[in-house]
């Protein structure tokens, strides 16, 4: 009889390895189907959600070295119609240059959405650009 058994040792410790590994790799090949095969929820032919305000013209007040600053929104049943700053000085102006074109920029991003979420900024006007943003929130839970 000449048989040629051979005895094959596997540590304890390299099976483990080897399970957590191809785990991993199942993981890695499920995410990755996923993030080729995913379609956004969101389709962009849908429909923008309609809020409803009470028409008129709503006022939020921030205060800029010690010069308050309203900001105006004027609205109708369903969307915003313009935002601006009134009441300015020129002491304002002068010391807060960015004020004014902050504001038009997120103005027409505010009018577009008809919202205040996902508004982009420059990194220039990033802290004017959120105290606006918030007077305009503000503003607007008056209006609802």
């Amino acid at each position: 009889m000449s048989s040629k058994t051979k005895i094959l040792v596997l540590k304890l410790k390299e099976i483990i390895y080897t399970a957590v590994f191809v785990i991993l790799g199942i993981i890695l090949i499920v995410l990755l189907f996923l993030i080729i095969t995913g379609k956004s929820k969101k389709n962009s032919n849908e429909p923008v959600a309609v809020t409803t305000f009470s028409p008129g013209v709503y006022t939020s007040s921030i205060v800029l070295a010690s010069n308050p600053v309203d900001i105006e929104v004027v609205v109708d049943s369903e969307q915003i119609k313009s935002i601006n700053l009134v009441n300015t000085s020129e002491s304002v102006e002068t010391m807060y240059p960015l004020i004014s074109s902050s504001l038009n920029d997120i103005a027409s991003q505010v009018i577009k959405n008809n919202s205040t979420e996902n508004i982009t900024y420059s990194q220039d006007s990033k802290y004017t650009s959120i105290v606006l943003i918030n007077a305009i929130n503000e503003a607007l839970e008056k209006a609802k």
